[in-house]
């Protein structure tokens, strides 16, 4: 019996490691993967992305350990293909750079399989990158070459020896014949090296000095995984940093051999980076979860690992119409007997309006009607429908606005389109307290979804988050819900030990408070920029 679905190789490549790295491609199709064939080499978080239900299967080849055969991946392939599966085949780096995927291939077109390659970042580019060292300059580096040190007997030294700059992966174990081989050809013991470990991850590890004397310094080292990078192009290293990052690296490894001043020859040095160490950023090393709506802009996200942050999204909103249109359409059809529409949120904005536009209207029907919003991002919304708002209160919170309102309130008729429900009462009470008459009318509705992203399950189980930002009372209440499904206790203060609870404002961190106990940062100012401000004091004082 036949299986009439056609099944798909896909010959993915995983990138240096962190899922940050992947293609955009390469994310989706985990995302949707049947089956998962993955070398030893992938990074565990990338396991996560793939669906509950799919098979994973560990063809990793490792020295001197029993590992499955090349002929035994191969009939995997094309097995689970003819059954109809869609198959990722997750290889480290690019699946065709030293990746052994030509059998693969072969395999799979003998036995008529549809299979497709999607790139990776090759090791050999991002690893040089994250030290910091150019692989080319118009001086010192015109060329350079990638190759592998499995095999060091059967490479042309003589050859590679004259090149501006040396790539070498696989070549840890093989580092005494690789400078053996170059020294003895003519390479001067002064060329100074780089010795990359687990580059892009936090476990990032690297030694520079010379060819003459790593080995001396290296001797009782693990140098793999690992890539070596040979030629003038490393010295670079020190003078494309700001000053601050190679002081901060020698303070930080004191206990490496110090230069001897009375020599030319440098010693190596050590250095750890969570991600690329050429940028002294804030919040480099912070692992930041950002919880969210689904679906919501991630300029938030943008911000932080803009300031050096790596950054892992949890959406813990879901933002839908409201449950009956009836309230809101009603308030649309007699706007011109309001005086003042208030909007605190983008949500309401776009609800507002797109069920204004539904009822056949325009921003013409606002006519003579004041428009007073809580926040400069909400005002911000508001301009994308060409209109500009009449009140933004000084403290972008709904308590300000009511202690700020530049007009009197008594016999004021106010429209106030909000969430279905858990909105913001006290803003209404304040209000209808100065003599406002305030109708209020669902314009959306906001629901926990109904899982974590098995990235951000993962990083709060083996406890990889520093940072735990939260931007509104609803996200912090759906993140608790979330996690009382993966933790039996129930209890988040115990995964949360250590970790930086961040709030937008002060009624965020009200429910902070009640749900966790406490409050780490709060913005000064209640916006998404302030937040990121917030947390880049937090980080340079901590």
């Amino acid at each position: 019996m036949t299986n009439d679905k056609r099944g798909k190789v896909y010959l993915v490549g995983a990138g240096p490691g962190d899922v940050a790295y992947l293609t955009v491609k390469a994310y989706n199709l985990l995302a949707a993967a049947q089956v998962l064939v993955y070398d030893a080499l992938v990074d565990a978080q990338l396991l996560q992305c793939v669906p509950p239900d799919c098979l994973k299967l560990d063809v990793g080849k490792r020295g001197g350990k029993p590992s499955t055969t090349q002929a035994q991946i191969n009939k995997l392939l094309v097995k689970h293909c003819h059954q109809g599966k869609q198959v990722v085949r997750l290889k480290s780096g690019d699946p065709l750079i030293f990746g052994r995927c030509t059998s693969e291939i072969e395999a799979l077109k003998a036995s008529g399989c549809d299979f497709e390659l999607v790139p990776g970042i090759s090791s050999a580019l991002a690893a040089p990158l994250f030290a910091g060292i150019p692989l080319t300059d118009p001086v010192l580096s015109r060329a350079f070459a990638v190759l592998t040190a499995h095999e060091p007997e059967v490479l042309d030294w003589e050859a590679l020896s004259r090149l501006d700059t040396l790539v070498i992966l696989m070549g840890g174990q093989n580092l005494p014949e690789i400078v053996h081989q170059l020294v003895g050809h003519g390479r001067s013991h002064l060329t100074p090296i780089a010795i990359i470990r687990w580059a892009g991850t936090p476990d990032q590890q690297i030694w520079t000095a010379q060819l003459g004397n790593i080995l001396e310094q290296t001797r009782e080292l693990s140098l793999s995984p690992s890539v070596i990078v040979i030629g003038e192009v490393v010295g670079l290293r020190k003078y494309l940093q700001p000053e601050n990052i190679y002081l901060d690296e020698i303070i930080r490894h004191s206990q490496v051999e110090p230069v001897n001043e009375s020599t030319t020859t440098p010693q190596p040095m050590l250095s750890n980076f969570p991600s690329s160490p050429s940028s002294p950023l804030p919040l480099t090393g912070k692992t930041i979860l950002v919880t969210r709506s689904v679906g919501q802009s991630s300029q938030f996200s943008d911000r932080l690992i803009a300031s050096g942050a790596t950054v892992i999204e949890m959406p813990t909103l879901e933002i839908g119409p409201p449950s009956n249109w009836e309230a809101l359409d009603n308030a649309i059809a007699h706007l011109s007997d309001f005086d003042w529409l208030i909007l605190t949120s983008t949500n309401g904005i776009d609800y507002f309006f797109e069920r204004l536009i539904a009822q056949g209207k325009d921003t013409r029907a606002l006519a003579g009607v004041k428009i007073a919003v809580v926040g400069e991002k909400t005002a911000h919304s508001l301009k994308q429908y060409s209109l500009q708002a009449d009140f933004i209160p000084p403290n972008f919170i709904a308590d300000s606005l009511v202690e700020n309102f530049p007009d009197q309130l008594d016999g004021k008729k106010v429209l106030f389109p909000r969430v279905e429900s858990g909105g913001r009462e006290v803003l209404v009470k304040e209000l209808a307290a100065k003599g406002a008459k305030v109708i209020e009318v669902a314009a959306y509705q906001s629901c926990c979804p109904t899982g974590i992203p098995p990235v951000a399950e993962l990083a709060l189980q083996n406890r990889k988050v520093d940072v735990i930002t939260f931007a509104s009372s609803k996200t912090v209440q759906f993140f608790c819900q979330l996690t009382d499904k993966i933790y039996s206790n129930n209890d988040a203060s115990q995964f949360l030990e250590g970790v930086c609870i961040a709030s937008i404002g002060p009624q965020t961190s009200k429910t902070c408070h009640a749900l966790f106990g406490r409050v780490d940062v709060e913005a000064q100012e209640y916006t998404l920029d302030g937040l990121t401000q917030a947390l880049i004091t937090w980080a340079t004082n901590s």
